[in-house]
C-alpha cells in the first residue's frame, strides 16, 4: 500500500516528490517519481507512476528512481 507522499527536499523544486511504501517487516521510500496515487493499495507489477526529469533541476544528472529504506534496517533479505 502506498501510505503517503514524501518530500525529500525542503524546497519546492520540480523533483520534490516521493512515496512511502511499507511492507511486511520493511518500508521503502521512492524518490523522483510522479505517482499515480498517494494512498491506495498496490499490487505486484502495478504501475506506480512516471519518472520525473532530473534535468530540470540538475542538467548533468541522469534521470533515475532513488529507493531508500525508511529506517536503518538491513535490506539484504529482500534483494
Amino acid at each position: 500500500m502506498i501510505m503517503d507522499q514524501e518530500k525529500p527536499y525542503q524546497n519546492k523544486n520540480a523533483i520534490n516528490n516521493a512515496v512511502r511504501i511499507p511492507g511486511r517487516g520493511f518500508c521503502v521510500k521512492m524518490f523522483y517519481i510522479k505517482p499515480i496515487k498517494y494512498k491506495d493499495p498496490i499490487k505486484r507489477g502495478q504501475k506506480l507512476g512516471t519518472l520525473s526529469s532530473l534535468q530540470k533541476v540538475s542538467p548533468g544528472i541522469q534521470s533515475h528512481v532513488h529507493i531508500q529504506n525508511c529506517d536503518l534496517s538491513d535490506p539484504t533479505a529482500y534483494l
